[in-house]
């Protein structure tokens, strides 16, 4: 992301992303924080193509969004970009198994194929047990795990996630959180998470703080997740926003 800007006019014009730079490495697993307002869902929007820079460049494993036509945008983001939201977004009349699924059968993928993954994946996210099932006879942590598999199963090369764990107790936050580092390591997928949790952030390589749309800091991880937590802390109580609620948090 080289020099991004991202205007929003109207009556009052707002410049929501103001010369942001910085890279995600190839297999990084990176958290963006920030306080309300400081353009996180913005900066996922850019870079997910749904909405275009103002000025500046950004550019995802090679490719430059702004260059593609419409159709290629679509098969870009289907192909390369694999998406987790707070609230699950699975299709409710589908069982877990075909919410799986779906991006694949966008894509025509011969069954034998589409099968092979979905095994693969029911085992590694611990999903066999649960495919017949439909998303309201699941659990929380079991329907974000099933989202985490869909965004998954077309073998993208980054993931977005935004707030993951927003609607997760701290069990199932925990386990998601789990996951993804395992995706990230086992698999190198590189992972891009918006979040306002300290503890989410901490299971990252790296956190990237941004404020009023502009770089503000960022920290690496250490050896010690209580260490790199509570240097987030610190960090998230210079950016200012409701972090005196934070302090006494401590890792599970």
């Amino acid at each position: 992301m080289d020099e991004v800007t991202k205007v929003y006019e109207g009556k009052v014009t707002h410049r929501a992303i103001n010369q942001l730079n910085f890279e995600v490495k190839k297999g990084e697993f990176v958290a963006v924080m920030g306080p309300s307002g400081s353009g996180k869902t913005t900066l996922l929007n850019l870079i997910s193509t749904i909405d275009s820079a103002t000025s500046g460049m950004i550019t995802i494993d090679g490719l430059s969004p702004e260059e593609m036509t419409k159709n290629e945008l679509a098969l870009f983001r289907r192909r390369q970009l694999g998406f987790v939201f707070q609230d699950f977004n699975l299709l409710q009349m589908l069982t877990v198994e075909e919410n799986l699924v779906l991006p694949l059968t966008l894509d025509g993928l011969p069954i034998k194929e589409m099968k092979r993954r979905i095994v693969d994946l029911a085992k590694k996210l611990g999903l066999e047990q649960i495919l017949e099932k439909r998303p309201n006879e699941i659990s929380g942590g079991q329907a974000q795990r099933t989202a985490i598999g869909r965004a998954l199963i077309h073998q993208p090369a980054i993931i977005l996630a935004d707030e993951p764990t927003g609607n997760l107790d701290s069990k199932a936050s925990r386990d998601v959180l789990e996951l993804l580092v395992k995706v990230n390591q086992e698999q190198k997928t590189t992972i891009l998470m918006v979040t306002h949790d300290p503890i989410a952030a901490s299971y990252c390589d790296r956190v990237i703080f941004i404020k009023d749309g502009e770089f503000f800091n960022e920290i690496y991880s250490d050896e010690r997740r209580q260490t790199f937590f509570q240097r987030i802390l610190n960090v998230l109580s210079l950016l200012g926003g409701n972090v005196n609620d934070l302090s006494t948090i401590r890792l599970p």
